[in-house]
């Protein structure tokens, strides 16, 4: 690939470095999934279980380095939203470098999902996305994020959750019933499985 952009910042093909992902794990360990980057395989087994290109609200937590964030952005309609809820200052840091107006970058807490969405006066996500690893998390915390998710998602609107470990599915079951589908991507390191909800009637 050419280095053929004058503002490296707008270049929303542009992958991060593993280099600053492997510097946030070290950094924040409990908080990080994995020691690299999500690979496209895995990316694009994210996008199709989603459905983006059909979205228009989208919530991602715990975004990284923004390598899923530039990969979701390429694949929503120009009128979309994409909000991104990240735990980690220096992540948070990170995303700053994405430009795409369509992109909104938040630092806090996946649990506080409802006050974060009427802050940025977002309304109920079509779609939420989440790479926070739920294997390292008090079971306490992961329930109320699971169930932030169900509460806030639109109707029929679908919860993604690519995970090392299946810890999220027993945390998320109880919530919104048995996942959908669940797939395994092996052409990542490590492995993930994919899983999809759609939300459970009130």
């Amino acid at each position: 690939m050419g280095e053929e952009c004058e503002d490296p910042k707008n270049d929303s093909t542009r992958r991060t470095s593993p280099a600053a992902f492997l510097l946030g794990f070290l950094r924040e360990p409990g908080q990080v999934g994995s020691v690299i980057p999500s690979s496209r395989f895995l990316e694009q087994r994210i996008v199709g279980a989603s459905n983006l290109s059909a979205a228009r609200r989208v919530v991602e937590l715990g975004p990284g380095t923004g390598g899923t964030t530039r990969t979701f952005l390429r694949h929503l309609a120009p009128d979309a939203q994409l909000l991104s809820i990240e735990l980690s200052p220096h992540f948070h840091e990170l995303l700053d470098e994405i430009t795409d107006p369509r992109f909104t970058n938040h630092l806090g807490s996946a649990e506080d999902l409802a006050e974060i969405l009427a802050f940025h006066d977002m309304g109920q996500p079509d779609v939420v996305i989440s790479g926070i690893p739920f294997s390292k998390m008090p079971e306490a915390v992961a329930s109320r994020v699971s169930q932030a998710v169900n509460d806030n998602l639109a109707e029929n609107g679908r919860f993604i959750a690519y995970q090392f470990r299946r810890d999220v599915a027993c945390i998320t079951d109880p919530i919104m019933g048995p996942p959908a589908s669940c797939t395994l991507e092996l052409r990542n390191i490590p492995p993930m499985r994919v899983y999809s909800w759609f939300k459970q009637d009130s």
